[in-house]
């Protein structure tokens, strides 16, 4: 919740307020309310999530740069986040904006994404009284937050136009439901994250050539995917999460699209397998991967390295980390095989 003091506007148009600045001509904070225009917007309240980017270095630099001003002139850019699902994007993009002391705001998006939506929504107070209440993005544009669009590839041409004119340099919306237009904070900030799948649509040219630069989350390394598993699974045995990893790690090798999520809910899922059967986890590890990842996680672990092509990757990944003792290595003797989980 915003919680401010009496507000007071300069000279210059800007809020001062509590020692912050808020560039929005005839604003007025109350409580968690500002007025615009003659108009109460009811403000969202940020998200506050136990997250932590835990990978490349080179891909925060890359969102860190695009956010940056470096002249008074200058306007932030908005990127956009690609990646299959579960490999990290809203974390990457919440874990830094945190770091860069903004507050955070993260608004899914849907094919059911309207305008009015990602602005500002009426609704009925009662008595006849219609309060107006603006979205997380709005919230974001008035107050200098970051906005974390999630999936923004699944809304439709129509919502993304209404969009066109903040993510330019004019950096403002219109609600055309509340009749005002909102000017962005210079601290506001956005990016967009992405999926490939066949629920998405394709965005027209004239919103790719403003969602840039575009940065591409890839698969972890096996160090960060057993950091990443042991961060959200901090109780699991240190020997079942290296299990897992080396799992993920061999279907990454092939593409498969398998993520550091799946890997969390296997392990939380053989885990809690293990504590209601009160024996170790290990031996609900295949349960746990079929029922996560279904005939194709399955299929997978049954038939270990079948192919060529499985081979090659697999002896790759074995040669870059010689100390990596795998435990899908199909020339290990059958004795050898006991008592390991896959």
């Amino acid at each position: 919740m915003l919680s401010r003091a009496p507000s007071v506007l300069t000279n210059d148009g800007d809020l001062a307020d509590s020692g912050v600045l808020v560039s929005f001509p005839q604003a007025v904070f109350m409580a968690n309310t500002i007025e615009i225009e003659g108009i109460v917007l009811h403000l969202a309240h940020p998200d506050t999530i136990p997250m932590k980017w835990i990978g490349s270095d080179q891909t925060r630099d890359q969102l860190v740069a695009s956010w940056m001003t470096i002249a008074d002139h200058d306007v932030p850019l908005n990127p956009r986040l690609i990646g299959i699902g579960g490999v990290g994007k809203t974390t990457l993009a919440y874990a830094v904006a945190k770091s860069l002391g903004r507050d955070v705001y993260i608004m899914q998006c849907t094919m059911d994404t309207r305008p009015e939506d990602l602005i500002v929504t009426p609704v009925i107070a009662g008595a006849g009284r219609i309060s107006y209440h603006a979205s997380p993005l709005a919230t974001a544009i008035i107050t200098g937050g970051t906005c974390v669009l999630d999936e923004g590839n699944r809304m439709s041409e129509k919502s993304w136009a209404s969009l066109a004119p903040l993510l330019d340099q004019r950096r403002y919306v219109e609600s055309i439901i509340a009749g005002i237009k909102i000017n962005a904070h210079r601290d506001f900030r956005v990016c967009v994250t992405m999926n490939d799948d066949a629920s998405t649509y394709e965005l027209p040219e004239y919103i790719q050539s403003r969602l840039q630069p575009q940065i591409e989350i890839d698969f972890p390394s096996r160090e960060e995917e057993i950091a990443i598993l042991s961060f959200n699974v901090p109780f699991a045995p240190e020997q079942v999460t290296k299990y897992v990893a080396d799992f993920l790690q061999k279907a990454h090798a092939v593409n498969l699209p398998f993520t550091s999520r799946d890997g969390v809910n296997i392990l939380r899922y053989a885990l809690k397998l293990g504590a209601l059967k009160k024996a170790a986890p290990e031996g609900f590890l295949s349960e746990a991967i079929e029922a996560i990842l279904g005939k194709d996680g399955a299929e997978f672990l049954d038939t270990g390295t079948p192919s060529d092509r499985l081979r090659g990757a697999m002896r790759e990944t074995q040669s870059q980390d010689p100390d990596n003792e795998s435990y899908f290595d199909e020339d290990e003797d059958e004795d050898e095989d006991e008592g390991k989980p896959f």
